[in-house]
């Protein structure tokens, strides 16, 4: 039974919203989110990258980048460009790109569903990133930027949104500059705020899709002041943390995809021989070739694009992460013949969200800094609730989702 819970959102006048919102946090660096702020007193940067604010030299893990946040979220408040609502609410978030859009609810998920693995994961995160985040939370008392979440569809649910923002007008609604649209309600209607919990009340569970450290960050502080707590009860507000849940059946994923320095001392006749081991290899020429299926890769090296199809023996459709592409190809090239072993680790490999198209993968080819690319098919929705119901892990990098949530429509406090 998973957790959907309504609640006080803190949000921007309609006004500066469009200047309020934010990329996440770990999508540009502090370089970057000082570029992105620069001028702009109301981006939500200066909260979730509060170094931006600071000495360019500061240390991002010291005391004074988390007091920092804190103290800009109170100025936020005091300068009322974080308005409190009146009353608990859920929230429809909807995005929309290239002519697509999703439908999302905001609301909050459950400590305790992540606790008890209602809500599933399939990535595993770094000690380090959630201390970070947990630092954030603990210190701002507030979870300030959403996490992304799936669930299986469910038409009633599908129904009371299409309804609703038929029926109403939108809150909020501007293009960002990336031009992805962004669109959000106020669901003001408490017979369907009531409606909706009690449906997600008969999801088995729900899925992280994109955002685990903040998941886990917003887990433990919760956890953590519920030991603290003598007198907890569970109705407190840090048993819960923001989250946007989307149907799975609207969602994308997209390609992820590799490039590797080196060809481990083999020359590039060399290299596709042993290549030939475990694909089918065909010569594409100067044109970019992208993937047309699963098991079908495309390679570009020294100037041109193959076609490597992975041969049956090479992964095994009963195994959850077998059947991977990533894991195919970790199996078959990355491991035995460029011998790359830790993914997460290697200085030899990078990896490039499909979001910047194959061009990316030739130019970095092309320019010497990288030997060969591998472009892979996106992995499907299917395939990452599977694997999170079986309790595996995905291989790093598997999955890149967009569009990107912003983060500052709407915050959730902990008290």
């Amino acid at each position: 039974m998973a957790t959907l819970k309504a609640f006080k959102g803190y949000r921007p006048p309609e006004s500066i919203v469009r200047e309020l919102a934010s990329r996440p946090y770990d999508v540009l660096n502090s370089t970057e989110a000082r570029m992105e702020a620069e001028g702009n007193k109301y981006s939500l940067l200066h909260v979730i990258k509060p170094e931006i604010d600071l000495d360019e030299n500061i240390s991002l893990y010291s005391d004074e980048v988390y007091n920092k946040a804190k103290e800009n979220l109170d100025k936020f408040k005091e300068n009322g460009w974080l308005l409190a609502d009146e009353t608990d609410y859920l929230y429809i978030y909807a995005q929309t790109m290239f002519g697509k859009t999703q439908y999302g609810i905001v609301g909050c998920a459950s400590v305790d569903d992540y606790m008890n693995n209602v809500i599933k994961k399939h990535e595993l995160t770094r000690p380090d990133k959630e201390e970070d985040r947990m630092k954030h939370v603990r210190i701002t008392n507030a979870n300030m930027e959403p996490v992304f979440f799936s669930y299986p569809a469910v038409t009633e649910i599908d129904s009371i949104v299409a309804n609703y923002v038929e029926s109403n007008k939108a809150d909020y609604d501007f293009t960002a500059d990336d031009n992805v649209g962004h669109h959000f309600w106020v669901l003001r209607d408490k017979e369907k705020v009531n409606r909706i919990i009690e449906l997600f009340k008969e999801l088995p569970s729900t899925y992280v899709a994109d955002g685990h450290h903040r998941t886990a960050a917003a887990a433990l502080v919760g956890n953590e002041k519920k030991s603290q707590n003598p007198n907890h009860t569970g109705d407190e507000e840090y048993n819960f943390f923001l989250a946007v849940h989307f149907p799975d059946n609207q969602l994308t994923i997209i390609d992820y995809n590799r490039v590797v320095k080196d060809l481990n001392n083999y020359t590039t006749n060399e290299f596709i021989k042993k290549l030939e081991l475990g694909f089918s290899i065909e010569d594409k020429g100067t044109e970019i070739y992208k993937p047309i299926s699963l098991h079908n890769f495309s390679m570009y090296i020294e100037g041109k694009w193959y076609s490597l199809t992975a041969k049956e023996s090479t992964y095994d459709d009963s195994d959850p992460i077998g059947v991977l592409d990533v894991t195919i190809l970790t199996n078959q090239v990355l491991e035995p013949i460029l011998d790359i072993e830790d993914l997460r680790r290697s200085k030899r490999i990078d990896f490039v969200g499909g979001i910047r198209g194959l061009g990316e993968l030739k130019k970095r080819v092309d320019s010497g800094e990288m030997k060969v690319a591998f472009a892979l098919y996106p992995v499907s929705m299917k395939q990452l609730i599977d694997i999170a119901d079986s309790g595996k892990i995905m291989p790093p990098k598997t999955t890149w989702f967009e569009p990107k949530l912003r983060s500052g429509l709407v915050v959730h406090e902990l008290d």
